[in-house]
């Protein structure tokens, strides 16, 4: 692959766990700015792909190549991985978006407390402060995460099934914000099994099953051909199948800020 521009830079990356691919041989490249859907059957590697993205999952073979350094990314989770019974407010998990800059154990300034009940009011949240994370409904929850991404204010947004389990409005306010932040320029991930929704808002796709299947403009992307095409990849995938070898890539993952 020639030097690459873009925000994200992927070649011959394989993902998986214990030496067993999740996702295989993927080349791609993201443009800055770009705000790009990511979606694939069940199993297909879309989770892993961020996870490999933000550094939590290594390449068992290839490159990742991010032009920015790991404190200008944000990641959303999705809710089945957060802790709700740990015992924290809103507000305190809100402020968590802050620690990028002011660190876990400093104090906050009234600047920064002015910050988070912004953001907290940002999502329609006010008012709920103080309430434990587990008292509050999947909406609220997912609410009260984008309200710690806009503290995080990251150039990369990588988020992991933002849409699954919410109410229709709430999902149509934070669409909102997704799109507020991709025109001031940040280059947004979403993973979403909401078709309708990629095709209304997302002007590029990238389907996966396991391997890329395609990349481009969403409505060349999410044909009938490439859909059917994704779900037989995906079923016919062996979990036990041994890392396939392509070339002799170096395995490493490259931020920007670091050296190869």
């Amino acid at each position: 692959m020639t030097d690459c521009q873009p925000s994200l830079c992927l070649s011959n990356v394989t993902l998986g766990y214990d030496q067993h691919p999740a996702v295989h041989h993927l080349d791609m490249d993201v443009p800055k700015g770009q705000l790009l859907a990511i979606v694939g059957p069940n199993g297909s590697g879309k989770s892993t792909l961020l996870k490999g993205v933000m550094g939590t999952v290594k390449p068992l073979e290839g490159k990742i190549i991010i032009q920015t350094p790991r404190s200008a990314i944000a990641y959303l989770p999705q809710q089945a991985d957060i802790d709700r019974s740990f015992p924290i407010s809103l507000m305190d998990m809100v402020a968590m978006g802050l620690w990028h800059r002011h660190g876990a154990y400093r104090g906050f300034g009234r600047g920064c407390y002015q910050a988070v009940q912004q953001a907290i009011a940002r999502v329609g949240l006010r008012g709920f402060e103080k309430r434990p994370i587990g008292t509050l409904s999947g909406g609220q929850l997912q609410r009260a995460l984008f309200a710690r991404l806009i503290l995080q204010d990251a150039d990369l947004v990588l988020l992991d099934e933002p849409f699954a389990a919410i109410d229709s409005r709430t999902a149509n306010d934070l669409m909102g914000l997704i799109l507020e932040w991709n025109k001031a320029g940040k280059t947004i991930l979403a993973v979403t099994h909401d078709l309708h929704q990629v095709r209304q808002y997302f002007p590029k796709t990238l389907l996966l099953a396991r391997e890329l299947v395609a990349i481009g403009d969403t409505s060349d992307v999410l044909s009938a051909v490439n859909l059917l095409r994704a779900q037989t990849l995906t079923e016919a995938f062996d979990d036990d199948a041994h890392v396939c070898q392509r070339g002799d890539e170096h395995r490493h993952i490259h931020h920007h800020d670091e050296v190869a």
